[in-house]
């Protein structure tokens, strides 16, 4: 079963200061991978446990690698719904918790 995918203005913000390259790949990304089964952990998709975020989220908080990029996402089953809430660059010397913050 397909999941819409709604993202947050937030995140469309955050999107949109990214290069047109980066913005294509993320979006690319978002559709390949949470249409289906975003709640399915996988190489690039985990669930966050006890992380602390700048935006309102429903637990449990999904993080989706792309590339240097993660999109944090919530899943809501019962509307068949993925929401996007973030879309940040994370450093290799940097934690999840300390782009979230």
């Amino acid at each position: 079963m397909k999941f819409d995918i709604v993202v947050d203005e937030d995140a469309k913000h955050e999107l949109a200061q990214l290069k047109a390259f980066t913005q294509r790949k993320i979006a690319q990304a978002i559709d390949d991978q949470l249409t289906d089964e975003p709640d399915k952990g996988s190489k690039n998709r985990k669930v966050l446990k006890d992380v602390p975020a700048d935006f309102e989220f429903e637990p449990p908080l999904w993080e989706l690698r792309v590339g240097e990029y993660r999109v944090f996402y919530e899943v809501d089953r019962d509307r068949n719904q993925v929401q996007i809430r973030a879309i940040r660059r994370k450093p290799k010397d940097k934690r999840t918790k300390d782009i979230l913050k």
